[in-house]
């Protein structure tokens, strides 16, 4: 069992009791998914099985969109509503014109230090064990990507923001860095990711809905190829030497055809064998002029 599923994770579940439940439903045992939500957040979780989980990478690398409310005024440990409150203040002055113009310093390539309150390691220990444990230490603050940041609605203290970002982006950290800049403080309440690479929310798959596909088999309805998360790499058919040649992780040089494999920037592509089989992904190694083998998948994919 091989592929990808698009789940709409429900409140009050974590990331891992999902892959938990995928794995006992289908019973294989090689399952992960492609970044984690907080339980308190809902939304888009891809989570792959079999050789699917060998393409988790790309998926935690491709961009990410969300639908956050925050609540201005509430600052919290944990930089949202599951927290403690440790500072309250009357936001009542803040106007639409000033939370827009914050709100406009925060897009593009910004710094920003992850919460206390993350998987992030420290000395091999989750940051989120030393902050149950009252251990505050420093972290460093890393470049992330906004790409769009927009203010969908605005009933003070709430204003609901739609975000589009790259890897590695906390919306919890934004919310507290929001509030930081407005002087008021600020956590967020609700969080639902619409979107992680190309799977989003309206095609995700309900926990009731995947219940039912494996208990009635039908299951196959809702699992996505492997090869669709790298559809933003040229792709090149090879023949069927080629192909048994990158089985056998041998390198490659490969006359070019005009094809966007070659003409573009990409130092990899998908490829596949003259009747449509996925066999993997090739890297192009410039010093040698030669396609060295990444990842070669099973060729009943």
């Amino acid at each position: 069992m091989y592929g990808i599923l698009n789940i709409n994770k429900p409140w009050g579940r974590t990331s891992f009791s999902i892959v938990a439940m995928v794995r006992r439903l289908s019973g294989e045992r090689r399952v992960g998914h492609a970044g984690t939500l907080d339980p308190t957040a809902t939304g888009v979780l891809p989570v792959c099985l079999g050789q699917g989980t060998r393409v988790i990478e790309f998926l935690v690398d491709a961009s990410k969109a969300y639908r956050a409310q925050i609540e201005l005024g509430v600052t919290t440990d944990t930089y949202d509503a599951s927290g403690k409150i440790i500072h309250q203040e009357e936001p009542s002055g803040v106007s639409r014109g000033q939370l827009e113009s914050s709100l406009s310093s925060f897009r593009g390539l910004i710094r920003q230090t992850p919460p206390m309150y993350s998987a992030i390691k420290h000395h091999g220990k989750p940051l989120y064990q030393l902050a149950r444990a009252g251990i505050n230490v420093e972290r460093r603050s890393r470049l992330v990507k906004i790409y769009r940041l927009e203010l969908i609605d605005w009933q003070p203290p709430i204003a609901t923001i739609e975000i589009e970002c790259g890897k590695g982006t906390y919306i919890r950290s934004l919310a507290h860095d929001l509030g930081q800049a407005l002087g008021c403080g600020a956590s967020l309440t609700s969080l639902v990711r619409l979107r992680c690479g190309l799977f989003d929310i309206r095609d995700s798959v309900s926990i009731p809905q995947l219940e039912d596909a494996f208990r009635y088999g039908y299951w196959q309805n809702f699992i996505y190829p492997i090869d669709v998360v790298l559809l933003h790499m040229a792709a090149i058919v090879v023949s069927e030497d080629n192909g048994q040649a990158i089985k056998n992780g041998r390198p490659l040089v490969l006359e070019s055809d005009g094809s966007p494999a070659w003409t573009s920037t990409a130092n990899r592509c998908r490829v596949y064998t003259p009747d449509g089989c996925f066999i993997g992904v090739l890297r192009f190694n410039p010093e040698r002029g030669q396609w060295q083998p990444e990842k070669v998948f099973a060729t009943n994919l």
